[in-house]
């Protein structure tokens, strides 16, 4: 047969619906100005040199596996976070395990309620998943509306998304919308709250997911290291749940999906949790003057709670990310909707404010 007549391979119908992911653009040189990537969320930090050393020793066993089990690691995050290490699961990023959850519970035919606009992955693993999202837009504050949320679910529905601070907008959850939100929802509906930007949160209102536990057993907590402990090069996430579910989690993992380095890496930072979080204080000292400057200049913005800040510009949104670029800012948008810009080092913010101030509120 010629090859031109042959067949191609036939690739699932579901792929079709499912977007891409955007990532950050990388910084680009621009003419007499430092470039700043400001479109990934990174921390501007680079790992404590006593986390490097400890990075340094384990690549030295680079040519075996890693423990598949994942077994320091998890006894040092159930430490860490208060509950039994049969509560924890973990992945290659919080993605990795949100992949792994869906993977767990949906197939062709369930349905999955998230926020929108929210997490880019939340319609992607469920589109791979064949399952159907069902998206709730968010409120004039670019909130999530947990009534519309809970109104959405139906006997198709297998998971809810939930993401506080919720990415890229920047609000968080409270703790009494939450409680009467998972009140609302049948026990055999999973909830996953994706708090991968937790430590970032100042809010007094924000509900501490840990303690919600043990009376909604169908609650998920999903975070990263990848955002406050400066380790997004090296892909680890964890979930907290109930043991059953945490097993199940653990059962659609790639073997080996969290390196060595990465265990390794993530345990030693745990270890040095006070120092990295006064990091993390001085982010959000960043976060509250960009805020505050913003204000001043006329723009009212979503309040964030992350280590972003987001303008809702509508059309105004790739106009907007131009001129950032123009000055050396590469920033995330979401046309038609707004612009995602990083806190970042001290210097970039302030050409932020600078661009933001000529460009004008909208």
């Amino acid at each position: 047969m010629d090859s031109a007549a042959r067949p191609p391979v036939r690739l699932r119908d579901a792929l079709a619906a499912v977007p891409d992911y955007v990532p950050g653009k990388p910084a680009s040189a621009t003419s007499g100005l430092t470039a700043y990537k400001v479109s990934s969320n990174e921390n501007p930090y680079p790992p404590l040199p006593s986390v490097l050393r400890v990075v340094e020793k384990a690549a030295a066993d680079l040519n075996r596996y890693p423990d598949m089990a994942n077994r320091e690691l998890i006894d040092a995050l159930a430490a860490f976070v208060g509950v039994d290490p049969a509560r924890i699961v973990v992945g290659a990023g919080s993605s990795g395990v949100l992949t792994q959850i869906v993977t767990a519970l949906c197939e062709a035919g369930d349905e999955v309620v998230y926020a929108w606009r929210s997490f880019e992955m939340y319609p992607i693993v469920t589109g791979l998943a064949g399952a159907r999202g069902v998206a709730v837009g968010l409120d004039a504050d670019h909130r999530h509306r947990l009534d519309a949320m809970a109104a959405a679910v139906t006997e198709l529905t297998k998971l809810v998304l939930i993401c506080s601070p919720n990415n890229p907008t920047g609000p968080v959850v409270h703790d009494r919308e939450l409680r009467l939100f998972l009140a609302r929802v049948p026990s055999s509906v999973c909830v996953v709250i994706d708090e991968a930007y937790a430590e970032f949160v100042r809010d007094p209102d924000a509900p501490d997911a840990p303690a919600l536990l043990e009376e909604h057993p169908n609650l998920v907590i999903l975070r990263t290291f990848s955002k406050a402990y400066g380790l997004a090069g090296l892909r680890v996430g964890y979930a907290v749940a109930s043991p059953e579910l945490a097993a199940a989690f653990a059962k659609t993992a790639a073997p080996f999906a969290v390196n060595a380095i990465a265990q390794a890496a993530a345990v030693a930072s745990l270890g040095e949790s006070a120092e990295l979080l006064e990091r993390v204080d001085a982010i959000v000292a960043e976060r509250g003057r960009v805020a505050r400057s913003l204000a001043e200049q006329g723009w009212r913005l979503p309040q964030s709670h992350a280590n972003f800040v987001y303008f809702p510009l509508g059309e105004d949104t790739m106009a907007f990310a131009q001129a950032c670029a123009r000055a050396g800012l590469v920033v995330r948008p979401f046309a038609g909707d707004g612009v995602r810009v990083t806190i970042a080092e001290p210097e970039a913010n302030d050409r932020l404010l600078d661009v933001a101030r000529e460009f004008g509120p909208r």
